[in-house]
């Protein structure tokens, strides 16, 4: 089959450092090439793909400092759109921009939803556009959705081998991903408080989290138990989950997926998390 897959701006496919949708999009990718299909990925001009790269910009927008990703990402959705007749599937990891640009080839289109889906404010885009075929990455994500076309759950996957298993793990707790209130790290900093165990915080700041960062994260990594080490690649992060006791997941907010815990238990790593759905918490 000829298969357009459409990624994300924000991280080159693969990232170079964080990144979960993007990553998904590459192994993705590298499979329906390795099955024999005809490919196609339009992404940044620095991703790393063996499909056929349309680069839509040449560096990925988070690391070239770009904050508004609209334009872009409108610009790479018209090239889609005049090579439409190319494909006979257009798979888009874009959530909400392609739905009123390609109306006409619903036939043809796929939607994967990466993201959260509990806030109502976007909830009127997807009952103006019932048609558009969608994917969700696991069926609680789907819950707060008003009525759309949902053709099945589709749970993250990853290469096998990928993150090297280990046995012995470590003597510290891990937390991987992003500095965010909803990522809840003051908790994380809790808990090895409390329980007296190491905590390396493998994470990134972005800028619309640095007031929070500064303000209320910095302040509690002044302790001996705490070390924060910033963001990693993926050579770093194999090292990183397999060498931890457990890697921590407090999180706040209804998580679709959560791709760090499926990293985390492929490196032999257990996760300590919290079930989150709606406004309560099930420990």
């Amino acid at each position: 089959m000829r298969i357009a897959q459409v990624a994300p701006l924000v991280e080159a496919v693969p990232p170079k450092l964080y990144g979960g949708t993007e990553r998904v999009v590459s192994w993705l990718t590298e499979e329906l090439v390795q099955q024999g299909h005809e490919v196609t990925l339009f992404a940044s001009g620095d991703s790393k793909t063996s499909a056929s790269l349309v680069s839509a910009i040449p560096q990925a927008l988070r690391l070239a400092g770009v904050r508004d990703h609209t334009a872009s990402l409108l610009v790479m959705l018209e090239q889609v759109r005049r090579r439409a007749d190319e494909f006979d599937i257009i798979h888009f990891h874009t959530d909400l921009l392609q739905f009123p640009l390609f109306q006409d080839l619903f036939h043809k289109c796929v939607t994967t939803l990466h993201g959260r889906l509990d806030l109502e404010d976007l909830h009127s885009l997807y009952r103006a556009f019932p048609a558009m075929p969608l994917v969700s990455i696991s069926d609680a994500q789907r819950r707060p959705m008003p009525p759309v076309n949902w053709l099945s759950t589709i749970h993250h996957g990853m290469p096998l081998g990928l993150y090297p298993f280990n046995l012995e793990g470590g003597d510290y707790l891990a937390f991987l991903g992003r500095i965010s209130p909803e990522k809840r790290t003051d908790r994380a900093i809790e808990i090895a408080k409390r329980s007296r165990v190491p905590l390396k915080i493998a994470a990134k700041v972005d800028p619309a989290d640095r007031e929070y960062f500064k303000c209320e994260i910095e302040p509690l990594l002044d302790d001996p138990l705490v070390e924060f080490i910033g963001e990693i690649d993926d050579r770093q992060k194999s090292e990183f989950l397999g060498g931890a006791l457990a890697l921590l997941f407090p999180i706040d907010w209804p998580e679709p997926f959560g791709l760090v815990m499926i990293e985390s238990m492929a490196s032999g790593t257990p996760v300590i998390g919290w079930k989150r759905f709606g406004s309560r918490n099930y420990r």
